[in-house]
């Protein structure tokens, strides 16, 4: 038996007493932030209450489960509660768009629908999974337009009252007997380069991916978490760590306050911090060497200098969604105490963790080949991942073979497996069939869509999504290797690789990202047009991965790229070609 649940109980009984989540509830008069704190014991009854209820309500083992809540510490015992009685849990990002939300809900074809008053009236009105919804929970205390719907009081007080035992619901603590193998969750990707897909997630691979991340990271019990992404808050539990959310939209991690996520790190002495690229970029910009809210708001270290936090107790910050400038890492690092690290996972919905590396190694040794054009090092595979670099190719690869691999050097298709790997998409057989490759052994490999390579050390190095790839009649162009040149600039804000098809050829396009008050802090007082321009023909000039592109242009549609809506981090480059090819006359290659 594996229930991804069960280490909740496990830490209920090792230390009932415990913080196990702190959720904000907004400032007191004098400006504190206030909040919810709920001990490991606390959180166990209340899940076990909710549990018990979603059964006598009729949600039972194996039953997909949509669940649209915001972050809450009822979010957190809910969760536990799907897991606790088998049902399959259902994750989507509100954020994906309505569009992609009726798509992504019709073929999860769920069978019992968990959200708030809004995501109600939605799923009523827009027809979420009407063919096989049949249950539907409330959270919240405003009554629907609309009956068939139960209210989560009406679901705690039948998982708390003794009319349970009537309908064959035990009274006391809950935990289904699943297997490795058995369907825990369906959770969608960030559609970043299309339509997201429910990757199906056994308890098997939550378990997996919980072993890999303490034995990656050293993860130790007692230790205290900020959570950033609400879903990997939890494996906070699981780790045996307190998880402290912060006041944020976590739909906008670009967005988010300075003061929201360093005050909580002071306060609860938090060891541990996962942040998106875009959330890092907003928490510490540098200007003079000050880390900015620091200097602004007066906050010493204890040497009195204002270039760390004042405290010894975060031991590492982890950012993933998308390569993380090391600009971004260097000013986070100078945050830390001298013997923490920015760490760097590679992964992705479907696999995760793959590979990782430390802000040590970067700093100290591989940007210097990034800013060259020899793309992002993402470190080396974790202990538990067999990873191969494979020849690129469009097509579905039915069986394994040895003359796939691609020596090292060799830019290929990054291929993994290992028991943190999921097996299928949900309902989605074409997309499975294109990114796994069965081995005789009965393993498969999951094939990543990204491109990369190995180095003479084993360092895997991403090159940039296989389908973002610009191919022209001479030259194969990946977004990593040429963006980070650019980068290098300072004088724009980011910049993007895109293929225009014009008079029959293909063009690689550089698109470039203006400085702005808004934006992160480069330069105080944004360059004109023709300097950024002359900069970024002179850095390409200078290397060889770039010497061939002729094309700048300023993104002028909006004052930031569009970026996924997970991490606020992934450039949309399908829809950045769409707007250059326009202003070309061209299309999008």
């Amino acid at each position: 038996m594996i229930n991804i649940a069960s280490y909740l109980p496990a830490m209920a009984a090792r230390q009932p007493d415990t913080l196990a989540v702190a959720f904000p509830l907004g400032r007191d008069r004098a400006g504190r932030q206030k909040y919810l704190r709920w001990s490991y014991q606390q959180l166990e009854e209340e899940s076990n209450i909710i549990a018990r209820g979603l059964q006598a309500s009729g949600i039972t083992r194996g039953m997909r489960t949509v669940l649209m809540v915001k972050p809450s510490p009822e979010f957190f015992a809910m969760v536990f509660a799907i897991f606790k009685i088998g049902a399959v849990l259902v994750g989507v990002d509100p954020g994906m768009g309505v569009r992609n939300l009726k798509t992504c809900l019709g073929e999860a074809q769920p069978e019992a629908f968990i959200g708030i008053r809004k995501a109600h009236i939605a799923r009523k009105l827009l027809g979420w999974g009407r063919a096989t919804n049949r249950i539907n929970v409330l959270v919240g205390r405003k009554l629907l337009p609309f009956g068939s719907t139960i209210a989560l009081d009406e679901v705690r007080r039948r998982g708390s009252s003794a009319s349970t035992a009537a309908a064959a619901v035990p009274v006391g603590p809950v935990l289904a007997d699943t297997q490795p193998e058995e369907m825990a969750a369906i959770l969608f990707t960030s559609g970043s380069t299309g339509i997201p897909k429910g990757v199906v997630y056994t308890h098997g691979n939550f378990d997996a991916q919980v072993r890999a991340l303490r034995e990656q990271y050293d993860i130790q019990p007692g230790e205290i978490d900020l959570c950033t992404f609400p879903l990997f808050a939890l494996f906070a539990p699981a780790l045996g760590m307190s998880a402290v959310v912060p006041q944020m939209d976590f739909t906008k991690p670009g967005s988010v306050e300075p003061r929201d996520i360093i005050e909580p790190i002071l306060e609860f002495k938090v060891t541990n911090m996962f942040g998106s690229p875009a959330l890092l970029k907003r928490v510490a910009p540098y200007d003079n060497n000050f880390p900015l809210y620091c200097h602004s708001h007066n906050i010493q270290s204890e040497a009195g200098a204002y270039n760390s936090l004042p405290t010894t107790t975060l031991r590492r910050v982890i950012s993933a969604g998308a390569p993380v400038p090391a600009r971004t890492i260097g000013n986070m690092k100078r945050l830390l105490p001298r013997n923490s690290q920015v760490f760097t996972p590679y992964g992705a919905t479907e696999s995760l963790p793959v590979c990782s590396i430390g802000s040590d190694e970067i700093l100290g040794e591989t940007m210097a080949q990034t800013a060259q054009g020899n793309g992002v090092c993402i470190g080396r595979p974790v202990p538990s991942i067999d990873l191969r670099i494979i020849r690129i190719s469009d097509e579905p690869v039915d069986r394994w073979s040895a003359d796939l691999e691609l020596k090292p050097g060799e830019i290929g298709e990054i291929a993994v497996r290992g028991p943190q790997v999921t097996r299928s998409y949900f309902n989605r057989e074409a997309s499975t069939k294109l990114a796994k490759i069965s081995c005789d052994d009965g393993t498969f490999f999951h094939r990543m869509g990204d491109l990369g390579y190995r180095d003479a050390t084993g360092r895997v190095w991403f090159c940039g999504r296989k389908s973002e790839r610009v191919v022209t009649d001479a030259n194969v162009f990946y977004t990593a290797c040429c963006e980070e040149v650019f980068n290098q600039s300072g004088k724009c804000n980011r910049t993007a690789l895109v293929g225009i098809r014009l008079d029959g050829r293909i063009v690689p396009v550089i698109l470039w990202e203006v400085v702005t008050a808004g934006g992160a802090v480069i330069c105080p007082h944004p360059p004109r047009d023709d300097e950024v321009h002359a900069s970024l023909v002179e850095l390409g000039a200078a290397r060889e991965v770039t010497k061939p592109i002729e094309t700048f242009i300023r993104y002028r549609f909006a004052e930031f790229f569009p970026t996924d809506i997970r991490h606020n981090s992934k450039i949309n480059r399908p829809l950045l070609a769409q707007w250059a090819a326009k202003k070309l006359g061209g299309e999008p290659a």
